[in-house]
C-alpha cells in the first residue's frame, strides 16, 4: 500500500479553487518532485498535505505507519526567520517537540537525536553559533537537521535551495539524495526542471495541466516536450 496517497484533491482558499484533480500517490522511498509556474497550488498543496490547510473535495490516506504530525518540514525561509537569534542546537532539537507531548524538556534520546543530526548533515561544529550569523547554505542545513529531528519517514522540502549559489545548491541536492536513499521519502516543490529530472523517481506537475508518473514517463509526456527550452 502506498505510503501517501491523493484522490480527485480540489484545492483552494475561501471557497474559491485553484486546482482540482490532483491525484497521486508515493512508496516509501519515492523522491517526487512537484513542478508548476508560481500560483499554481503547490505551496497550497504542500500545506494540505500537512494538515495546515483542508482540501476543498478529495482525500489524502497514509499508511506505513506515518503519521502526518510526525513528516519533517523545510519551509521557504522568510526575511524574519533567517534573522533569527538562537543557537543552530537550540533550533535543531525544536524539531523533536511533536514527540514530547505535553512534556517541557527534551529527553536524552531526543537530544541525542539532534546531535546525530547535526552531525549527519556536517554541522555539528556549529552547535553553539548563532544562527542568523551563518551563511544562507549553513541555515538551510540546520533547517534541514530540525525536519530531520520530525521524522524518520518523510521529508517535505519547499524550493530548498532558493537563494543558494550554484556550488551550495549542488551541495544540498546532494545532500538531499543521500537522506532519500537512506530510505527517507522526498517531496520536493522545485522550479528546477532539471534538478528534477536527474533526481526525482517520480514528478507531479501541476497548473495548466496536470501530471504524475515517473521521471521516465514525465520525459516522454507532451507537458515536458513542450517545456524543452527551459532544460
Amino acid at each position: 500500500m502506498a505510503q501517501l496517497s491523493c484522490v480527485d484533491l480540489t484545492l483552494g482558499y475561501e471557497g474559491k479553487s485553484i486546482i482540482s484533480g490532483i491525484n497521486f500517490e508515493i512508496n516509501a522511498g519515492d523522491y517526487l518532485c512537484i513542478l508548476g509556474e508560481n500560483g499554481s497550488g503547490k505551496s497550497t498543496l504542500m500545506k494540505t498535505l500537512l494538515g495546515l490547510h483542508s482540501p476543498m473535495a478529495g482525500t489524502i490516506k497514509t499508511s506505513d505507519g506515518l503519521d502526518i504530525r510526525e513528516i519533517g518540514y523545510l519551509p521557504q525561509q522568510t526575511v524574519i526567520q533567517r534573522d533569527f537569534p538562537a543557537s543552530v542546537k537550540e533550533i535543531v532539537i525544536s524539531g523533536c517537540q511533536g514527540r514530547c507531548g505535553l512534556r517541557p524538556f527534551y529527553n536524552k534520546a531526543e537530544k541525542a537525536l539532534a546531535a546525530n543530526n547535526m552531525k549527519r548533515l556536517g554541522i555539528e561544529n556549529l552547535a553553539k553559533r548563532c544562527y542568523r550569523e551563518l551563511s544562507g547554505g549553513q541555515q538551510q542545513r540546520v533547517l534541514l537537521a530540525r525536519a530531520l529531528c520530525a521524522t524518520g519517514k518523510m521529508l517535505l522540502l519547499d524550493e530548498p535551495v532558493s537563494g543558494l549559489d550554484p556550488k551550495v545548491t549542488a551541495d544540498m541536492y546532494s545532500l538531499i539524495k543521500n537522506l532519500n536513499k537512506d530510505g527517507i521519502t522526498v517531496i520536493m516543490i522545485s522550479h528546477d526542471i532539471r534538478a528534477a529530472v536527474e533526481y526525482a523517481s517520480h514528478i507531479l506537475h501541476i497548473g495548466d495541466y496536470v501530471f504524475f508518473g515517473t521521471k521516465e514517463e514525465y520525459i516522454n509526456s507532451n507537458g515536458f516536450k513542450s517545456l524543452k527550452g527551459a532544460v
